[in-house]
């Protein structure tokens, strides 16, 4: 399994008890959802290492769980994955419809404005706590736009397009601020 492969779950961030469990968190929308999980991969050191869960305890208002790993049942060995990333599959993720997505999914699709018409294809998406972000390259500069639900109009998975509806003057922020550059 390689990264590309896979989409991130979230991370060991510390030993629990002697034993060897781990507490985890979970970097989901809904911990509850991955109360049945039975395997991870973890990327431990670069390499995508799967590992098989004998238990898992969710505490779900925190997005944190213990996991309790096969063949981890000490708290040397569960120590040495502390700081480690949990991975899933992308094929174990649900298909979403109309406007939803997943990041990794429309990274490429074309950014088309109502007004505007084709910005450019979308380089990534910055996720920060406030919002998420499109980032696109617009006229040689980098123009981040706020991937939310007043700005989206349409997903058209089948075109690879996003139709958004600009705020006024947005792109005029980032274009005016490079004027004097030229």
């Amino acid at each position: 399994m390689t990264r590309e492969e896979c989409y991130y779950l979230g991370k060991i961030t510390k030993t629990f008890g002697n034993d060897g469990g781990l507490s985890i968190y979970l970097d989901v929308d809904d911990p509850g959802e991955y109360e049945e999980l039975d395997a991870v991969f973890v990327d431990f050191r670069g390499n995508f290492i799967p590992y098989f869960i004998d238990k898992i305890q969710l505490h779900t208002s925190k997005k944190t769980a213990v996991v309790f790993f096969e063949d981890v049942d000490d708290v040397e060995t569960a120590t040495k994955l502390v700081n480690s990333t949990l991975h899933l599959p992308l094929s174990t993720l649900p298909k979403l419809e109309g406007n939803k997505f997943y990041f990794h999914e429309v990274t490429g699709f074309m950014l088309v404005d109502e007004q505007v018409g084709e910005l450019a294809p979308i380089t990534e998406i910055l996720d920060y706590p406030q919002q998420a972000l499109f980032s696109i390259r617009y006229k040689n500069r980098e123009v981040l736009i706020p991937a939310n639900n007043e700005i989206i109009k349409e997903v058209d998975r089948a075109q690879k397009t996003i139709l958004i509806k600009l705020p006024e003057g947005l792109l005029d922020v980032y274009l005016e601020e490079h004027k004097n550059d030229e």
